[in-house]
């Protein structure tokens, strides 16, 4: 049986329509997955992205946990309260077991947020790497979490907890602080949109659910979410990729950190030996049709495959990620094969959408 949310019987009574995504019950949408992508683009919507864990790594070497686990450097972060940092948690083949953010509160307590459908994975990977470090890894399931992103998103939640502004108005993107003991407020997201991402108690998640809503948020699925973060040319674990990539044919290495030489965090050696004969781009579909993952894209460097596509309703056309030969530079022509037939498309740089503005 799938998992549950603490939001789930809110969901079913709001009339979404629920889906399996990674083993837990999700709402799709709530009507018009339209409605629910423009509202995030124009004003505020929610999310309920409680199926995510959050996860605790406590201990005097959890920085050195850290730097030996992730391929980003937590270094970086350490010393900045709240500051978060994007990274992939890899194989020693280089394949990518997860990608999370992880913060630091403490140089003894740091919180990793990792993806529902590889948590249980995720967790037994990190408890193995964990035995050789004096470090507790300790999963938040009494957490919930929700995403309030949208250019009105702010203002709203202060709408609704007056006593937040004051810590959260100053924050600047990717840092989070905590208002209480126990919620985490932080500025990031997976649209493309400003706004926060709340980690709560499950006993608080309801109420507050509630007051957004009564305060003119709009309720958003994953349809709506699966839109957005692909216009903002965002990765989706599962998609864009998994244990048999790796981070340089992602579209990651922006995420890979070879700064410190004494640093061996794992997959570094695959990835200093790694194959670069493909690359991860962006494709804007030049034809009618839309992309779809697994359609075949042939371009001046040779044949690929779209990795997440779809119709862009801040644009009217579609567009997706490819992970094809390297080689192919914005504005290479390129062809996508949909229905047995080859439509002409465009080689672009994502993002394709940043700040409800169109970028292609």
């Amino acid at each position: 049986m799938p998992s549950q949310t603490p939001l789930f019987d809110t969901h079913t009574a709001l009339g979404a329509k629920i889906v399996d995504f990674g083993g837990w019950d999700m709402p799709l949408a709530y009507g018009s997955q339209l409605e629910e992508h423009h509202a995030v683009r124009q004003s505020a919507g929610v999310f309920d992205v409680s199926h995510m864990l959050n996860v605790d790594v406590q201990g005097a070497s959890a920085p050195d946990f850290l730097r030996h686990l992730l391929a980003n450097d937590v270094a970086k972060i350490a010393g900045i309260p709240g500051k978060a940092l994007y990274s992939c948690m890899l194989r020693p083949d280089g394949g990518v077991i997860d990608d999370l953010i992880v913060y630091f509160f403490a140089s003894d307590l740091w919180r990793v947020v990792v993806n529902a459908g590889t948590a249980d994975k995720d967790l037994a990977w990190m408890q193995q790497q964990a035995q050789a470090f004096d470090v507790t890894i300790t999963p938040r399931r009494d957490l919930a979490m929700v995403a309030v992103q949208g250019p009105k998103a702010r203002e709203i939640v202060w709408s609704v907890h007056p006593e937040w502004q004051a810590p959260t108005q100053d924050l600047k993107p990717f840092t989070g602080t905590l208002v209480n003991e126990n919620t985490l407020v932080a500025r990031t997201g997976y649209t493309g949109e400003d706004g926060f991402e709340i980690v709560l108690p499950v006993t608080a998640v309801k109420a507050f659910w509630d007051a957004l809503l009564a305060a003119g948020v709009h309720p958003c699925g994953l349809g709506a979410r699966d839109t957005l973060r692909l216009e903002a040319g965002m990765n989706l674990y599962g998609q864009d990729m998994d244990e048999s990539v790796h981070p340089l044919e992602s579209g990651l290495a922006w995420t890979l950190s070879f700064k410190d030489d004494t640093r061996d965090f794992i997959g570094r050696a695959a990835l200093q030996a790694a194959d670069r004969s493909r690359e991860l781009v962006g494709v804007k579909l030049l034809d009618r049709g839309i992309m779809r993952s697994h359609m075949k894209i042939r371009t001046p460097h040779g044949e690929g495959e779209i990795t997440s596509g779809t119709m862009a309703p801040t644009l009217g056309f579609s567009v997706g990620l490819a992970r094809v030969p390297v080689g192919s530079q914005p504005g290479d022509a390129a062809e996508v094969e949909i229905r047995g037939k080859w439509l002409a498309a465009e080689i672009v740089r994502p993002p394709f959408v940043r700040n409800g503005k169109a970028l292609v």
